[in-house]
């Protein structure tokens, strides 16, 4: 087991990263946590079955303790099952669950350990700056991440009297006490939105949890090709938003709206209908301006913002794409299947823990 860090007296935090065939980032996440300062940390990489260089990678780093998730068992997901199997080897008061594909600021583990504290949570979780690359992450990214700002609202999250709880996995610190409480992922197997169950649980026992945009405290780059974009949406979208016909008929006439209406507004100025062209542009502005509004709530560039619009179909149809897979029972995630027909297990079980279809 690794050595705790000595640069602090404060309680040990126990740093779990679940790693599925995660050679292109596992380096630059493991680079960033081993140079944290100013806490006391131990970090445990979770080998899940992987066939590329990732084992080799963690072995690489002498700070880091690299086990094997235990084979899969029925009704599990694999990143519960490495998940829990990496609780259970930890050592750590605080546990923090981070993804393989994140890159956390200097200092950031000691900060957000007191942040934790200062505000009383047993549960704190950061929703990381997304890093994007290419026409398709930068249309796509900022449409679902705006939308999750709108329906997550981290002010009825952060809420004791709110039910509203959710949690990004990117990123979350949790004491061993509420993490044993309600008895972690064992609780949460056959989910595929951990996340957000773990903290429905950590919240429903009547502890505290705290939830924010962390891009101050960690970046990350989830995707790096559309055919894994596309596939890690299909997993979550349907999830997110439970109503996904309705939300993509809604993306989509805001879209024609966009469009359709400044192309009015040009083609009819151009040809001197001012009174129709005037018409046109005033309801392009009134739609655009709704759609700017809430695209800068997700934290992208300005250039990711303008893409945005043409990332509304692309959002409708992977919610549709969404919807499909779990009717279909075929839900796929690094080589898995998940559910069968209709959703049942685990497809069934996280759309179960679908926030109880409260709108946060």
């Amino acid at each position: 087991m690794a050595t705790p860090h000595p640069s602090s007296d404060s309680p040990l935090v126990s740093v779990i990263v679940p790693a599925r065939n995660e050679e292109a980032s596992l380096a630059q996440c493991l680079e960033s946590l081993v140079s944290q300062t100013g806490v006391s940390f131990e970090i445990v990489v979770v080998d899940d079955a992987s066939t590329d260089r990732t084992r080799q990678i963690a072995e690489s780093f002498s700070q880091v303790h690299t086990i094997d998730a235990p084979p899969l068992p029925p009704g599990w997901t694999g990143k519960n099952n490495a998940l829990a199997a990496g609780a259970k080897a930890a050592r750590g008061k605080w546990l923090l669950f981070t993804d393989a594909d994140t890159v956390h600021h200097a200092g950031s583990l000691a900060r957000s350990l007191e942040e934790a504290k200062e505000r009383g949570a047993a549960l704190l979780s950061f929703s990381p700056e997304q890093e994007v690359h290419g026409f398709w992450e930068n249309a796509v990214m900022p449409v679902i991440f705006a939308e999750l700002a709108c329906t997550y609202r981290p002010s009825e999250v952060c809420n004791p009297a709110s039910r509203a709880a959710v949690a990004n996995g990117q990123y979350v610190l949790i004491t061993r006490a509420a993490y044993d409480a309600v008895d972690g992922h064992t609780a949460v197997a056959g989910s595929l939105l951990e996340d957000v169950a773990l903290a429905q649980a950590v919240k429903a026992s009547g502890l505290r949890i705290f939830f924010r945009f962390g891009g101050d405290a960690v970046r990350t780059r989830m995707y790096r090709s559309f055919s894994q974009l596309r596939e890690g949406w299909t997993k979550n979208l349907v999830v997110l938003f439970p109503s996904a016909l309705r939300l993509a008929a809604l993306r989509v006439t805001e879209f024609l709206l966009i469009a359709g209406s400044t192309t009015v507004a040009v083609i009819t100025i151009s040809r001197g209908s001012y009174r129709p062209g005037v018409l046109a542009a005033i309801l392009a502005g009134i739609v655009i301006t709704a759609f700017i509004r809430r695209i800068r709530m997700a934290h992208f560039s300005w250039t990711s913002n303008a893409l945005a619009l043409l990332g509304l179909p692309i959002f409708s149809y992977l919610l549709l794409r969404s919807r499909l897979a779990y009717k279909n029972g075929t839900v796929t995630w690094k080589g898995r299947t998940y559910g069968s027909k209709r959703g049942s297990g685990a497809a069934q079980g996280v759309t179960e823990v679908a926030f109880g279809r409260a709108r946060l």
